[in-house]
């Protein structure tokens, strides 16, 4: 597998695989706490989660890549003894199996109806661990030496509210204002969230004046990836949050799937400023593979969606 090619995947995948698993979050979250929320998402949310196990099948792209997308693999990149206790191979691709195994175990549950309260709620905890351990496997790791404590409660924000964007993208015909405006509220709330975290990690790191830190932000904030971030931030969190200020949008289905499609294309955007710069001259050509790769993966993803939704359809006519 080329370099370019291996990295292109990483990105589209790690684009892609956050509605799913976002899907899967807050199906189990709606087992928890209830709610009309997730009767209204319902139509949205289930044939997202189950894609959940896709996600864990297409991740071998990454791990037969792993050199080409982790300069760490080969040896590169990070010092020796956090390659020897932590930024291991082996002990990477553990981790994203157990991680992604549990995932879709999880999702498999939640279509078949087994999932209980107590199986959300070890559920939500198993995944609350192993998204603070992958998040910074297959994001932060792409170039080794910065950290944030914030950055695991980041992703998974961007997560849920990936999904409630898809869902908005995706709802169907039938969505009336009432459900319009929960799914409204909801992803206000997830948009205010994931910008909070986000500029208080910046707030935190910059002022740190660490020089790991800084190095870090100093190449995204080099063209383009600067012009890319504030684009993303304006795309996916500026317009979409004053847009849903105004209650004719939050009770107008046809204005939130803009809103939604805004947010989904903003975190596109600031995923690939998190991971590409890393690439340096080599981030052009995996920015073309990553475009082809997340296509590809969008396409297959309706096909299979509309197979469920076929499916989950015929007992109502049965």
């Amino acid at each position: 597998m080329s370099d370019a090619l291996a990295r292109g995947w990483l990105v589209a995948w790690i684009v892609w695989s956050m509605v799913p698993v976002g899907a899967l979050v807050l199906t189990m979250i709606h087992v928890v706490t209830g709610g009309r929320w997730g009767e209204v998402l319902a139509p949205a949310l289930r044939p997202a989660t189950a894609l959940v196990p896709l996600v864990a099948l297409t991740f071998l792209g990454i791990a037969l890549g792993l050199d080409a997308a982790y300069p760490w693999a080969s040896g590169a990149g990070a010092k020796p003894d956090v390659l020897r206790l932590y930024l291991d191979p082996t002990l990477f691709l553990l981790r994203a199996a157990v991680t992604l195994l549990g995932w879709s175990v999880l999702a498999l549950l939640c279509l078949s109806g087994r999932c209980t309260n107590l199986v959300a709620g070890l559920g939500l905890t198993f995944y609350g661990i192993t998204i603070s351990l992958v998040s910074v496997d297959w994001i932060l790791s792409v170039e080794p030496g910065f950290n944030s404590s914030a950055f695991a409660a980041g992703i998974a924000l961007d997560q849920i509210l990936a999904a409630l964007a898809f869902a908005a993208l995706a709802s169907p015909l039938s969505l009336d204002a009432r459900g319009a405006s929960d799914l409204a509220g909801l992803m206000l709330t997830a948009l205010l969230g994931v910008i909070y975290i986000e500029w208080m990690s910046y707030i935190v790191a910059w002022y740190g004046d660490l020089p790991p830190k800084a190095t870090w932000y100093l190449k995204r904030g080099e063209a383009p990836w600067g012009a890319i971030l504030v684009g993303s931030l304006i795309l996916g969190g500026v317009l979409p949050f004053l847009a849903l200020l105004f209650a004719g949008v939050r009770r107008s289905p046809a204005l939130l799937r803009s809103v939604g499609l805004l947010v989904l294309i903003g975190l596109a955007g600031r995923l690939a400023w998190y991971t590409l710069p890393a690439y340096g001259a080599g981030a052009g050509p995996a920015a073309a593979f990553a475009v082809a790769g997340l296509v590809a993966l969008v396409v297959v993803s309706m096909a299979l969606s509309r197979r469920f939704a076929r499916r989950a359809e015929r007992p109502r006519h049965a």
